[in-house]
């Protein structure tokens, strides 16, 4: 009957507020009564009560409102009328992935979500992957976004009306009750949001009784950590740690919680406690407010109407328009802004989760209209400044700010536009960073950072990204509109860009000025940082700015001239100091004196820097022909200050600032770092080559000289004799080279960007493709690099973009990666020739790398070392000039005077690498000559360098073509000696052209006579080399065989008793007796069973390095080892039975077939005597406790430590025990084997079990027919063997170890128990030699697993520490029953036989199917010596005795794993042709008699079928035991077993089996006939099957890691669909996925924590635990890493397998490339968890990091 009246009522509350008078104050009155009861009430409703009750009383009466009729019929008519919206509009969540096109998206911002990107034509092409910060939202649909393929096949144009004509159009009535009811509730939504009287309301809304109750609100801030909160609310309003860990987390999620609630007084003694709590803790309080619960109810409500308004406008295009409308609608009072302006004003001070309303909201109506953006975005920039402001002082993150929706609107093109012609954007852009970095101007109005607000300045950085967004599309069309206000807002920034630039002609010379420091170190670093920071964020708008400019010939025009008068304005101001003539070889250079090492100088100068950008584009585009009066632009005098930025950057290489501090080297490093470099370092070359092409040469190099202070040096008017001033002339004098080197090879491109030795376009005939080919050719000379690193070391455009694929091919061969490492790019051959040595992006050290490298490269193709010049472009018409310094007279002045100095033996004069510069200075004038001569005719070409270089000083003999004569030859100059001889060459070659003959063949470079002879000598030297070091390495070795000889005739005792090869094998007699003794080699046990060699084991320590044989009764030598729990071979995942504190249960006694859990134990092969081990180990226990966070490393409590040597993790270690050496005796053999049949043998068995007290003590053995051993009698005949019968078969003393061996043994023991049980160490525990068994048989089960999983031999195979490892787990398996209680081992045997033998079996002895036969066949042989065992004598079986004991235990166990293989098969192989075998027939056979026994039909399957499924079924049990007694006995197995995996015959031989395993069963058919049908007779097997329980198939399914896709986004998509099971809110935090099962979990989220040991842990662990007994293996999806964890506390992260197309991982998806599964390294992934790896990777990369705060790995 309600649910029949809901909607009536709703309608008839609608109907009343339509026919009132006045609708709004109905809307009010109805919440005014409804809210209060709804929301905050003293007994608090749960979520779905409180959901219910809005829907019903407030939401269904305003949706009636709303449609005018039932919200269900009215929402059918809105979906039959519209069509799905073309934009997809979803908002990211924190966390998700986005995807941008780098083929096809606008800019980097733009991005599409996960589903759209699977749907669209972007998945084919180049894109990149990253996670999003929040905020945005997807842009599939927005044509404005992208090139081609703006949407997805859901978001398709066809299926949508376009977005700016939408055609669902609501009917007039229902937009006017839309636009009624919105206005009402969104004033309501506005006033309630920005409410802030804390007890009162509106008139309105006041209610008629105010009750005293009122709430304590703690809101969040970023000043205070969780533990802070948690710890306040503890001490202040007395809740438990559980709560206040939720108010906490919630607080943080949205904003704010009410902690308390009661009356006034109550609520403020909590805020006074929280306030004064929370000050103890951190300087500035917790924000506390107390709200009336009506206030606190009305504002619950409007956040709840911000979601409603989400979904109404979702219905239709109409709702949203109409919410639109009434958002923007001005207000009546025009000092008041509209409700959405009000709404952004207010939001730096809503809380959290009110922001995330608004945003969303804002997102979901105005961001997906076209007209209303184009409205709210002009809404946005009118309150920009404003709202920048409020976010500068807000303390939240930008993604829950209002202007992160800057990003929205700033980056659609046609936007921006409208932004710049109606708004001037770019103006309020700038001005309010002016505003805001206003308090750091100093009085000449420069910036001055000294003691700024870091976080402060941060967030100012921030709006230069909104400058970059607006400038990021650059116009096709120019309006006049947009002209005029364009050039604006260039003013505005260039007075921005004025605040940094340097002063020309004041002595405080701008931003950041430094002086050098003379005598004492500065005593205080300068704040340098926050100028580079200024300059990284406005390096792409520097760029941007220039190339907006370059797009129309009037705004270039304008732009150049006024950034041409800004400047001019920066250098108005007389100089202090007059004009001087300068002197030089016989020219005049008039200059202003001026020393960078003496007055104030500033690196910044950015209106210079960007004068050369656009000097450059005008040259490009021909605007500079339309520069008026172009020679008023006195650019020579500008280039002044790039020039003393050079200087500086030369003399801090030169050391002579040393005493300024690190700052001014990080300053120099910025300057010419990639980061910075092409706005900075870059622009200043290019400011210099525009002077030079203007300048005469000469004085533009006296000019050089000048600020290089070198001017002196040069005219020969400083003679000092310091060193040290002689090292800064010498260190100046290369720089200054340098730069020469790069002002001719240097050129600057369309954008400004020298980039490239003169490979730019713009001025010489280069593309920009060129120019990156150029640069990425000089980062391979260095080395192979990685594509990130090449990455990393180019510039990158606005859109992030390098450039780097399109050129890549072109110069480079890739070289894929192993499974570790990454791909590397070689630069091709043929590229070498563009290699210049002085490339002026080089550091000092890649310099010096680079040239090591191509000289080593052309030393090893036999080349001359000579590192030529290589071949520049041509320069354009304009900077033609530039080559004219090459020839010009103070050019050769200083080179003559540089080759003068060694050529004059002047040794504190000059240096190697001033010589080379000049050597490669001399090479580019001779390159330029021959060029210009071989392209015109000589008597056109001016250029007359090598004319000038034999002329100049020939009359003394110190011309520059002599001096390179003379120092050809000099020692100290070997290095140059190639260079030197290929310049002399050129000088002929350019003479010959010039007189037009053909060069003469002793000079010649360009035919190979010359060469050739040249290599024929160093061919000759090298080979006569060669024979000098042959010669001395016979010497030598002779030396040491001599000395040799001599330490053995004095050293003879140590050889006498060396054995020598063979002396251990007793002579051949007859070539039958050989072939006996091979034929015996290969059994392992039985009457033919062959012998143990004696092998002679000397060990060496790795502790004391002292050797020492391994003998039973010596001090005992141990392998160190790791006892693990494992989950590998599992076969029930997720299923780990709990251990009985009480003992009772099946397990350890019988390992169940599932493999569940078993205890792997490893080791690294590491040898050490026991008692340096206990050293070593005492040690480190005392020295870790004192190592901060040891415990992620090493488990001190538990007996972990770090192998000395290979630092792997260990817990324990294994005693060395040697095999004894043993001579069969095959005649006894026979004899014994006569009387001892099957079934005599186990007659003596049981009466021997019978007899003993230990095992009779308990009445519960059932033996068939009552007493006696009746029952054994009518089984196997008669006959009553004696209690004492088995010792006649031969029996001898039990072996006997030294005490140090004893207890080592002890200490194994107990580690294994004490792992594999998870209990409490007891070495008196009966079920500790149950766990060394067990260890032993899981350890060889996991090793033959390996083997077959990567298809190896049985044999031969394996690495030796993993040999050692398996041998000694063997023997200390084998040795622990000498340690055990007699009793306790005789017990345990009789409880095990019982499996197999049902005259022993008890009740709780299990059913064939409910064990695994290689656990048990392992016990049963390392248990049976103990029945051996007399009174006060220690006996063990004779070799003989145990060859039978272990061939009938074998037999018995493998029949009765055949039974097992039947019994559980169900899918048999299709029998092949031919004709039926006798293994056939015998298979048949016992297949009809098991399904007789089982009471089951005779299906039609051949024999044949039956043999194949058996034989693959026990093929791994037999492999596990051939690796066990191989271990065991020491016998060698067939040489079949070494060559490869699968050799069944000879497998079967070595293990005493007839190939025909069926066979069997026919000869022990006596025996086994009764144990057969007793075996299949059992209930258990019934049930089984019956399908009532569950059975393992054999073999046992061979556990891998988890498939995984090829492709990573596969991976993400899964994970965005991803939802927690345990979380109610749509947020995925961190999806993991484990690879060893599949599950996807939420990992590090408080939703998902669980309990385990009374602990609180993440999902992870919780996963492990149950997964991978406490190993886990995951991937954690967003982050693209793997995480490794081996305990709650203990766990470390490592690569994905997943690679991009470069080879190289990427954590975290830094780089976003896309990536594909690489199948090798997922293998060698696989093999970390299969071989059981994980905790010694773990410690290892644990081991490496150095660990400062350690890493809550319970919480993943």
């Amino acid at each position: 009957m309600a649910d029949r009246e809901k909607p009536s009522e709703g309608l008839q509350l609608s109907q009343e507020w339509l026919e009132a008078a006045d609708c709004r104050a109905e809307l009010l009155q109805h919440l005014k009564d409804q809210v209060p009861q709804i929301f905050c009430l003293k007994k608090e409703l749960s979520p779905l009560e409180e959901e219910e009750l809005t829907h019903r009383r407030l939401l269904h009466p305003l949706e009636c409102f709303l449609f005018g009729e039932d919200p269900q019929e009215g929402r059918q008519k809105l979906q039959q009328g519209s069509a799905s919206s073309q934009l997809c509009g979803r908002v990211f969540k924190e966390g998700e992935t986005v995807y941008s096109c780098r083929d096809c998206a606008i800019d980097p911002t733009c991005v599409l979500c996960m589903d759209c990107f699977q749907d669209s034509v972007h998945k084919n092409h180049r894109y990149k992957m990253h996670a999003s910060s929040g905020g945005g939202f997807c842009d599939c649909g927005d044509v404005e976004a992208w090139k081609v393929g703006p949407c997805c096949s859901k978001h398709d144009l066809g299926a949508a009306a376009a977005m700016v004509t939408d055609e669902a159009v609501l009917e007039p009535e229902l937009y006017e009750r839309a636009e009624k009811l919105f206005r009402v509730l969104l004033r309501y939504v506005t006033d309630f949001l920005v409410w802030e009287e804390n007890f009162e309301l509106s008139a309105e809304l006041q209610p008629r009784l105010k009750d005293n109750a009122y709430y304590c609100v703690l809101y969040n801030d970023e000043h205070h950590s969780y533990d802070h909160v948690i710890y306040t609310l503890q001490r202040s309003v007395n809740c438990d740690q559980a709560e206040a860990q939720t108010h906490t987390t919630l607080i943080d999620k949205e904003g704010r919680r009410a902690v308390k609630r009661g009356t006034l007084r109550s609520c403020q003694q909590a805020k006074e406690s929280i306030r004064s709590n929370s000050e103890h803790i951190s300087l500035q309080p917790l924000r506390v407010e107390i709200l009336h619960a009506t206030v606190m109810a009305h504002q619950s409500f409007a956040l709840r109407l911000g979601s409603w308004f989400q979904k109404i406008i979702g219905y239709s295009v109409g709702f949203r328009q109409a919410f639109c409308q009434v958002a923007l609608e001005p207000n009546a009072d025009r000092d008041r802004p509209c409700l959405i302006s009000r709404l952004m004003l207010h939001d730096a001070r809503m809380y959290k989760g009110a922001r995330k309303i608004v945003h969303e909201l804002i997102f979901g109506s105005m961001l997906m209209d076209s007209d209303f953006k184009r409205l709210f975005a002009i809404e946005f920039t009118k309150h920009y400044k404003q709202l920048q402001k409020d976010f500068i002082s807000d303390d939240h993150e930008r993604s829950i700010s209002i202007t992160a929706l800057s990003v929205q609107i700033f980056t659609v093109p046609t936007l921006a536009r409208q932004l710049i012609e109606e708004c001037n954007v770019i103006k309020v852009i700038v001005d309010t960073v002016l505003e805001l970095l206003r308090e750091h101007l100093d009085e000449t109005n420069r910036f001055f950072f000294l003691g700024y607000n870091s976080d402060k300045f941060s967030r100012i950085q921030v709006i230069f990204h909104d400058l970059r967004y607006i400038l990021i599309s650059k116009p096709c069309v120019w309006t006049e509109e947009l002209r005029g206000q364009f050039l604006e807002g260039f003013k505005i920034f260039l007075g921005f860009l004025k605040c940094m630039q340097t002063c020309l002609y004041l002595d405080n010379q701008g931003m950041e000025e430094v002086r050098r420091q003379l005598g004492q170190h500065i005593a205080v670093e300068p704040e340098w940082e926050a100028g580079f920071t200024l300059q990284i964020q406005l390096r792409h708008i520097l760029a941007m700015f220039q190339d907006w400019c370059s797009s129309d010939d009037e705004i270039m025009l304008q732009a150049f001239k006024e950034c041409h008068s800004t400047l001019i304005e920066c250098n108005n101001q007389p100089f202090h100091k007059e004009a001087t003539d300068f002197y030089m070889c016989k020219h005049i250079l008039r200059a202003r004196p001026y020393k960078v090492s003496q007055e104030p100088v500033s690196i910044h100068l950015p209106i210079s820097r960007l004068l050369a950008g656009l000097y450059v584009l005008m040259w490009k585009t021909g605007v500079i022909d339309r520069l008026d009066n172009p020679e008023c632009y006195d650019l020579i005098q500008l280039a002044e200050h790039p020039l003393r930025c050079v200087v500086l950057a030369a003399q801090v290489t030169a050391e002579m600032w040393r005493r300024n501090g690190l700052s001014l080297v990080s300053q120099v490093y910025y300057y010419q770092d990639v980061k910075c470099r092409d706005e900075m370092y870059d622009k200043d070359i290019i400011m210099l080559q525009i002077a030079a092409s203007k300048m005469d040469p000469n004085h533009f190099l006296m000019l050089i000289l000048l600020r290089f202070e070198l001017f002196d040096y040069f005219n020969g008017n400083s003679l000092s004799k310091d060193q040290d001033e002689l090292t800064q002339w010498n260190r100046l004098t290369e720089e200054m080279l340098f730069l020469l080197i790069a002002i001719f090879g240097t050129t600057p491109c369309s954008s400004g960007v020298a980039q490239g030795e003169r490979y730019v376009p713009g001025i010489s005939h280069v593309t920009k493709e060129d120019v990156t080919m150029r640069e990425v050719i000089h980062l391979l000379c260095i080395e192979p690099m990685a594509h990130s690193t090449l990455v990393k070391s180019l510039p990158e455009n606005e859109n992030h973009e390098t450039g780097l694929e399109a050129v890549i091919a072109k110069v480079a061969t890739f070289r894929k990666p192993g499974v570790s490492g990454h791909g590397l790019y070689e630069v091709k051959k043929e590229r070498l020739m563009d290699f210049n040595p002085f490339f002026y992006h080089y550091s000092r050290s890649q310099r010096s790398k680079a040239e090591e490298s191509q000289k080593k490269r052309r030393a090893q193709e036999s080349n001359d070392k000579a590192l030529r010049p290589p071949v520049p472009p041509a320069f354009s018409q304009s900077f033609s000039r530039i080559v004219q310094i090459l020839c010009c007279d103070v050019f050769i002045h200083i080179l003559r005077c540089i080759l003068q100095r060694p050529a004059e033996d002047r040794s504190t004069h000059w240096t190697e690498a001033m010589i080379q510069r000049a050597l490669h200075l001399i090479g580019q004038a001779l390159v330029e000559e021959k060029t210009q001569l071989e392209s015109g005719s000589v008597e056109d070409v001016t250029f007359d360098f090598s004319l000038k270089a034999r002329t100049v000083g020939s009359e003394h003999g110190k011309s520059l073509f002599l001096l390179l004569s003379k120092i050809k030859s000099l020692p100290s100059l070997e290095a140059q000696k190639d260079l030197i001889k290929w310049l002399l060459q050129m000088f002929e070659i350019v003479k010959c052209i010039r007189e037009k003959s053909s060069p003469t063949v002793s000079v010649s470079m360009d035919t190979t006579k010359p060469e050739e002879s040249s290599q024929d000598k160093e061919k000759a030297e090298r080979k006569r080399k060669a024979e000098a070091a042959k010669l001395h390495r016979q010497k030598i070795m002779a030396q040491m065989s001599a000395m040799q000889k001599n330490f053995i005739e004095s050293n003879k005792m140590l050889y006498e008793n060396m054995p020598e090869t063979g002396t251990q094998e007793e002579p051949v007699t007859s070539s039958e007796s050989s072939a006996m003794e091979q034929r015996e080699l290969c059994i392992t046990f039985g009457p033919l069973r062959g012998p143990t060699p004696s092998e002679r084991e000397v060990l060496t320590c790795i502790l004391c390095q002292e050797e020492q044989e391994v003998l039973p009764l010596a001090p005992a030598m141990v392998l160190t080892a790791c006892v693990q729990r494992s989950t590998v071979l599992t076969q029930c995942r997720g299923r780990i039975p709990a251990n009985r504190a009480d003992g009772t249960g099946t397990y350890p006694l019988f390992m169940p077939p599932d493999l569940a859990v078993g205890t792997h134990t490893g080791s690294c092969g590491h040898v050490m005597h026991a008692t340096c081990w206990q050293k070593y180990f005492e040690a480190v226990q005392n020295t870790t406790r004192n190592r901060l966070h040891a415990e992620l490393i090493v488990d001190l409590e538990n007996g972990e430590y770090l192998c000395p040597l290979c630092k792997s993790l260990c817990n324990t270690v294994i005693p060395l025990i040697p095999l004894e050496p043993l001579i069969f005796n095959y005649e006894n053999a026979e004899i014994i084997g006569q009387h001892l049949t099957l079934p005599r043998w186990i007659q003596v068995l049981a009466a021997r079990i019978k007899g003993l007290k230990s095992v009779m003590q308990d009445n519960d053995v059932q033996m068939d027919g009552g007493s006696g051993s009746s029952g054994t009698t009518c089984l196997f005949g008669d006959g009553q063997p004696d209690f004492r019968s088995i010792l006649a078969y031969g029996i001898q003393e039990s072996r006997k170890f030294s005490d140090g061996i004893a207890e080592m043994l002890v200490v194994c023991a107990t580690t294994v128990h004490r792992v594999g049980l998870k209990t409490a160490p007891n070495e008196l525990c009966p079920r500790v030699p149950l766990m060394a068994w067990n260890t032993c048989a899981f350890t060889i089960q996991a090793i033959e697993n390996i083997l077959q999983e990567e298809d190896k031999p049985l044999f031969g195979s394996l690495q030796n520490r993993q040999i050692a490892g398996l041998k000694a787990i063997v023997q200390f398996a084998a040795s622990q029953r000498l340690k055990s209680s007699q009793g306790v081992i005789q017990r345990h045997f009789a409880d095990m036989m019982g499996v197999l033998l049902p005259v022993l079996s008890r009740k709780n002895t299990p059913s064939i199917l409910d064990v695994d036969f290689f656990h048990l066949l392992v016990g049963l042989v390392l248990s049976i010596p103990s029945l051996y065992q007399e009174e006060g004598i220690d006996l063990q079986p004779s070799a003989v005795s145990s060859a039978f004991n272990n061939m009938y235990i074998f037999h018995l166990v493998t029949m009765a794993h055949i039974l097992q293989v039947l019994l559980t098969s169900t899918d048999f192989p299709a029998a092949g042709d031919g004709e039926e075998t006798e293994e056939a027939r015998l298979a048949a056979e016992l297949y009809t008699t098991v399904l007789l026994h089982t009471g089951r039909l005779v299906p039609d399957l051949s024999g044949g079928s039956v043999a194949q499924r058996v034989k693959a079924g026990i093929e791994p049990f037999l492999r596990s035991a051939a690796l066990f007694f191989n271990c065991l006995t020491g016998v060698h197995p067939p040489e079949e077993l070494f060559s490869a995996p699968g050799q069944m015959e000879a497998l079967c031989s070595y293990l005493a089996l007839p190939f025909n395993v069926f066979q069997l069963f026919q000869d022990y058919r006596d025996a086994v006939s009764p144990m057969l049908q007793r075996w299949c007779g059992s209930p258990s097997i019934t049930k089984a099957l019956q399908g009532k329980t569950q059975t393992i198939r054999y073999p046992r399914r061979r556990n891998r890691l988890i498939d995984l896709p090829e492709d990573y986004s596969a991976l993400l998509n899964k994970a965005s669909h991803f939802q927690c099971p345990k979380s109610t809110v749509d947020e995925r935090k961190h999806p993991t996925l484990c690879l060893v099962c599949g599950a996807m979990l939420c990992s590090q989220s408080s939703c998902c924590l669980s309990q385990l040991d009374g602990e609180d842990v993440g999902a992870c662990t919780a996963h492990a635990a149950t997964c991978g007994a406490g190993v886990g293996m995951f991937l954690r999806i967003r982050e693209c890493e793997i995480v490794l964890m081996a305990s709650k506390t203990r766990g470390s992260t490592y690569p994905a397998p997943y690679l991009d197309d470069y080879g190289e991982t990427d954590p975290h998806l830094g780089r976003g490339n896309p990536l594909h599964l690489c199948p090798e390294r997922y293998k060698k992934l696989n093999q970390l968890w299969q071989q059981h790896c994980i905790l010694e990777e773990i410690a290892r990369s644990l081991e490496v990091v150095n660990v400062m705060f350690a890493f809550e790995w319970q919480l993943v």
